[in-house]
């Protein structure tokens, strides 16, 4: 609490509070559900959190940094460091079953697991995308792809063909 400037109790865990903060492109998301957010801890008096882009050049990582500051500045941290951690790199495995549940509730369909990876490059595949994503909304495994992209990069547009309603799908990576 703050009465005359002064502040009369102590900061809110750093940890809480980073993990609490929304992914600007999923919004029904945390940082935390979509497994962005990789440690968050003390280094002297700066809180220090480390977060992993969902892919390379992901253009939410500055509103992502600017909404960790922000919110832990508003939580009583004055002094924060947030870094972008890019090994090991992002998978949809980091999503963590809450996310998925939130994901399915808001009408985008989860990824499934991704497949095993060796470390180095990722090779580029070219052509339609042979995942398979069931309807969020009626559960039908018969789905087709509209679009490699949706409303982000990291979703696909696709439709159920028993219910015929589209959907997004977040892509396995």
């Amino acid at each position: 609490m703050v009465n005359s400037g002064v502040r009369t109790s102590r900061p809110t865990d750093p940890r809480t509070v980073a993990a609490g903060v929304v992914d600007p492109e999923l919004p029904m998301l945390t940082l935390a559900d979509l497994g962005v957010l990789r440690d968050v801890r003390r280094e002297g008096g700066t809180v220090v959190v480390e977060i992993t882009p969902t892919y390379t050049g992901c253009p939410a990582m500055g509103v992502m940094r600017a909404d960790l500051v922000h919110a832990l500045h508003a939580a009583g941290h004055e002094r924060v460091d947030v870094r972008t951690v890019l090994s090991p790199p992002w998978s949809t495995d980091r999503i963590t079953p809450e996310g998925r549940r939130k994901l399915a509730e808001a009408g985008i369909a989860p990824p499934g697991t991704a497949p095993v990876r060796p470390a180095g490059p990722v090779p580029l595949q070219l052509g339609p995308s042979p995942r398979r994503a069931d309807c969020p909304l009626c559960g039908s495994p018969d789905t087709e792809e509209l679009s490699e992209f949706g409303a982000t990069a990291c979703t696909a547009l696709r439709r159920c063909r028993r219910c015929r309603e589209p959907f997004e799908h977040v892509k396995e990576i």
